[in-house]
Protein backbone atom coordinates (compact mmCIF):
# COMPACT_ATOMS: atom_id res chain seq x y z
CA UNK A 1 0.00 0.00 0.00
CA UNK A 2 2.84 2.37 0.87
CA UNK A 3 4.53 1.53 -2.42
CA UNK A 4 1.34 2.43 -4.37
CA UNK A 5 1.07 5.77 -2.53
CA UNK A 6 4.72 6.58 -3.26
CA UNK A 7 4.21 5.77 -6.96
CA UNK A 8 1.12 8.04 -7.16
CA UNK A 9 2.94 10.92 -5.47
CA UNK A 10 5.84 10.58 -7.89
CA UNK A 11 3.47 10.70 -10.87
CA UNK A 12 1.76 13.87 -9.56
CA UNK A 13 5.14 15.53 -8.95
CA UNK A 14 6.29 14.67 -12.47
CA UNK A 15 3.10 16.15 -13.89
CA UNK A 16 3.53 19.41 -11.95
CA UNK A 17 7.13 19.73 -13.10
CA UNK A 18 6.19 19.12 -16.74
CA UNK A 19 3.27 21.62 -16.76
CA UNK A 20 5.35 24.87 -17.04
CA UNK A 21 7.27 23.49 -20.02
CA UNK A 22 4.04 22.45 -21.74
CA UNK A 23 2.57 25.93 -21.16
CA UNK A 24 5.69 27.57 -22.57
CA UNK A 25 5.49 25.39 -25.65
CA UNK A 26 1.83 26.31 -26.14
CA UNK A 27 2.57 30.02 -25.68
CA UNK A 28 5.41 29.85 -28.19
CA UNK A 29 3.22 28.14 -30.74
CA UNK A 30 0.44 30.78 -30.40
CA UNK A 31 2.88 33.68 -30.43
CA UNK A 32 4.25 32.62 -33.82
CA UNK A 33 0.82 33.27 -35.40
CA UNK A 34 0.00 36.50 -33.54
CA UNK A 35 1.73 39.01 -35.88
CA UNK A 36 -0.18 37.66 -38.91
CA UNK A 37 -3.49 37.63 -37.04
CA UNK A 38 -3.11 41.17 -35.72
CA UNK A 39 -1.51 42.96 -38.69
CA UNK A 40 -3.30 41.28 -41.60
CA UNK A 41 -7.00 40.70 -40.84
CA UNK A 42 -8.37 37.88 -42.93
CA UNK A 43 -11.70 39.69 -43.49
CA UNK A 44 -10.26 43.01 -44.81
CA UNK A 45 -11.97 44.24 -48.02
CA UNK A 46 -9.80 46.02 -50.60
CA UNK A 47 -11.20 48.61 -53.05
CA UNK A 48 -7.84 49.24 -54.73
CA UNK A 49 -7.26 48.51 -58.41
CA UNK A 50 -9.02 48.75 -61.79
CA UNK A 51 -12.68 47.95 -62.42
CA UNK A 52 -15.20 47.83 -65.28
CA UNK A 53 -19.00 47.65 -65.20
CA UNK A 54 -22.40 48.75 -66.45
CA UNK A 55 -25.32 50.81 -65.21
CA UNK A 56 -28.98 51.63 -65.81
CA UNK A 57 -30.75 54.78 -64.66
CA UNK A 58 -33.25 57.57 -65.22
CA UNK A 59 -32.60 61.21 -66.07
CA UNK A 60 -34.77 64.33 -65.95
CA UNK A 61 -34.03 68.00 -66.51
CA UNK A 62 -34.67 71.38 -68.16
CA UNK A 63 -33.73 73.15 -71.38
CA UNK A 64 -32.30 76.62 -70.86
CA UNK A 65 -34.46 79.27 -72.62
CA UNK A 66 -37.17 76.72 -73.47
CA UNK A 67 -40.02 75.08 -71.56
CA UNK A 68 -39.20 71.53 -72.75
CA UNK A 69 -38.19 69.13 -69.96
CA UNK A 70 -36.51 66.04 -71.46
CA UNK A 71 -36.59 62.88 -69.34
CA UNK A 72 -36.11 59.17 -69.90
CA UNK A 73 -34.08 56.03 -69.27
CA UNK A 74 -30.34 55.87 -69.77
CA UNK A 75 -27.71 53.19 -69.53
CA UNK A 76 -24.10 52.52 -70.37
CA UNK A 77 -20.68 51.42 -69.19
CA UNK A 78 -18.18 52.77 -66.68
CA UNK A 79 -14.60 52.01 -65.76
CA UNK A 80 -12.02 53.38 -63.38
CA UNK A 81 -9.18 52.89 -60.95
CA UNK A 82 -9.15 53.15 -57.15
CA UNK A 83 -6.34 53.83 -54.72
CA UNK A 84 -6.81 53.13 -51.00
CA UNK A 85 -5.10 54.49 -47.90
CA UNK A 86 -6.64 52.98 -44.79
CA UNK A 87 -10.37 53.66 -44.98
CA UNK A 88 -9.98 56.48 -47.54
CA UNK A 89 -10.60 55.46 -51.16
CA UNK A 90 -9.89 57.81 -54.07
CA UNK A 91 -9.66 57.41 -57.82
CA UNK A 92 -10.80 58.27 -61.33
CA UNK A 93 -13.87 57.06 -63.24
CA UNK A 94 -15.19 57.57 -66.75
CA UNK A 95 -18.54 56.55 -68.23
CA UNK A 96 -20.42 56.70 -71.53
CA UNK A 97 -24.23 56.58 -71.67
CA UNK A 98 -27.01 56.18 -74.22
CA UNK A 99 -30.04 58.27 -73.25
CA UNK A 100 -33.72 58.24 -74.17
CA UNK A 101 -34.42 61.64 -72.57
CA UNK A 102 -36.70 63.80 -74.75
CA UNK A 103 -39.63 66.21 -74.57
CA UNK A 104 -41.76 68.38 -76.84
CA UNK A 105 -43.05 71.87 -76.08
CA UNK A 106 -45.16 73.62 -78.74
CA UNK A 107 -43.26 73.21 -82.03
CA UNK A 108 -39.94 72.45 -80.29
CA UNK A 109 -38.62 68.98 -79.51
CA UNK A 110 -35.40 68.46 -77.56
CA UNK A 111 -33.55 65.22 -76.84
CA UNK A 112 -30.28 64.07 -75.30
CA UNK A 113 -29.15 60.99 -77.30
CA UNK A 114 -25.96 60.39 -75.31
CA UNK A 115 -23.67 61.81 -72.64
CA UNK A 116 -20.56 60.91 -70.71
CA UNK A 117 -18.44 62.01 -67.77
CA UNK A 118 -14.83 61.88 -66.54
CA UNK A 119 -14.73 62.32 -62.77
CA UNK A 120 -12.65 62.11 -59.66
CA UNK A 121 -14.03 60.13 -56.72
CA UNK A 122 -13.18 60.20 -53.03
CA UNK A 123 -14.89 58.14 -50.38
CA UNK A 124 -14.74 56.49 -46.98
CA UNK A 125 -15.02 52.72 -46.67
CA UNK A 126 -16.53 50.77 -43.81
CA UNK A 127 -14.99 47.47 -44.90
CA UNK A 128 -17.12 46.40 -47.91
CA UNK A 129 -19.42 49.49 -47.86
CA UNK A 130 -18.15 52.78 -49.30
CA UNK A 131 -19.78 56.23 -49.40
CA UNK A 132 -18.29 58.72 -51.86
CA UNK A 133 -18.52 62.09 -53.55
CA UNK A 134 -17.65 62.66 -57.20
CA UNK A 135 -17.25 65.47 -59.71
CA UNK A 136 -15.60 66.48 -62.95
CA UNK A 137 -16.13 66.95 -66.69
CA UNK A 138 -19.39 66.18 -68.51
CA UNK A 139 -20.08 66.12 -72.24
CA UNK A 140 -22.95 65.10 -74.50
CA UNK A 141 -25.30 65.86 -77.36
CA UNK A 142 -28.35 68.12 -77.31
CA UNK A 143 -30.63 67.73 -80.33
CA UNK A 144 -33.35 70.23 -81.25
CA UNK A 145 -36.14 69.85 -83.82
CA UNK A 146 -38.64 72.36 -85.24
CA UNK A 147 -40.91 72.06 -88.28
CA UNK A 148 -38.95 69.12 -89.67
CA UNK A 149 -35.56 70.78 -89.21
CA UNK A 150 -32.98 69.15 -86.91
CA UNK A 151 -29.98 70.76 -85.24
CA UNK A 152 -27.50 69.00 -82.95
CA UNK A 153 -24.77 70.38 -80.71
CA UNK A 154 -22.10 68.48 -78.76
CA UNK A 155 -21.47 70.47 -75.60
CA UNK A 156 -19.11 70.12 -72.64
CA UNK A 157 -19.91 71.06 -69.05
CA UNK A 158 -19.55 69.77 -65.52
CA UNK A 159 -21.03 67.25 -63.11
CA UNK A 160 -21.13 66.59 -59.36
CA UNK A 161 -22.75 63.82 -57.33
CA UNK A 162 -22.75 61.32 -54.49
CA UNK A 163 -23.05 57.57 -54.23
CA UNK A 164 -22.65 54.38 -52.24
CA UNK A 165 -20.98 51.15 -53.34
CA UNK A 166 -21.31 47.72 -51.75
CA UNK A 167 -18.78 44.90 -52.09
CA UNK A 168 -20.76 41.71 -52.71
CA UNK A 169 -17.92 39.27 -53.39
CA UNK A 170 -14.13 39.63 -53.71
CA UNK A 171 -14.45 40.74 -57.36
CA UNK A 172 -17.98 42.18 -57.62
CA UNK A 173 -19.67 45.29 -56.26
CA UNK A 174 -23.00 47.10 -56.74
CA UNK A 175 -23.60 50.84 -56.51
CA UNK A 176 -26.31 53.48 -56.40
CA UNK A 177 -25.41 56.98 -57.59
CA UNK A 178 -26.88 60.44 -58.16
CA UNK A 179 -25.30 62.93 -60.57
CA UNK A 180 -26.23 66.50 -61.48
CA UNK A 181 -25.06 67.28 -65.02
CA UNK A 182 -24.85 70.68 -66.72
CA UNK A 183 -24.18 70.67 -70.48
CA UNK A 184 -23.31 74.27 -71.32
CA UNK A 185 -25.45 76.44 -73.58
CA UNK A 186 -24.88 76.91 -77.30
CA UNK A 187 -26.77 78.93 -79.91
CA UNK A 188 -29.51 77.06 -81.83
CA UNK A 189 -30.57 78.58 -85.14
CA UNK A 190 -33.95 76.79 -85.09
CA UNK A 191 -34.87 78.44 -81.78
CA UNK A 192 -32.97 81.71 -82.17
CA UNK A 193 -31.72 81.31 -78.60
CA UNK A 194 -28.91 79.87 -76.51
CA UNK A 195 -30.03 76.44 -75.28
CA UNK A 196 -28.43 73.95 -72.91
CA UNK A 197 -29.48 70.89 -70.92
CA UNK A 198 -29.24 70.63 -67.13
CA UNK A 199 -30.40 67.34 -65.63
CA UNK A 200 -30.23 64.89 -62.76
CA UNK A 201 -29.50 61.16 -63.04
CA UNK A 202 -30.18 58.35 -60.58
CA UNK A 203 -28.66 55.02 -61.56
CA UNK A 204 -27.81 51.55 -60.35
CA UNK A 205 -24.65 49.79 -61.46
CA UNK A 206 -22.41 46.77 -61.03
CA UNK A 207 -18.60 46.62 -61.25
CA UNK A 208 -16.10 43.81 -61.73
CA UNK A 209 -12.82 44.47 -59.90
CA UNK A 210 -9.67 43.03 -61.48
Amino acid sequence: MCRIAMTAMAAVAAGLLAAPYSAQAADFSYGSRAPYTVNQPLNAYSWAGPYLGGNLGYGWGDIHNNAAKPSGLNGGIQGGYNWQSGAVVYGLEGDLQLSGAEDTFAQYKFSNPWFGTVRGRIGYAFSNVMFYGTGGLAFGELKGQRWGLTESHNNAGWTVGVGAEFGLMPNWSAKVEYLYVDLNNSYFSITGASNGYQFGVVRLGVNYHF
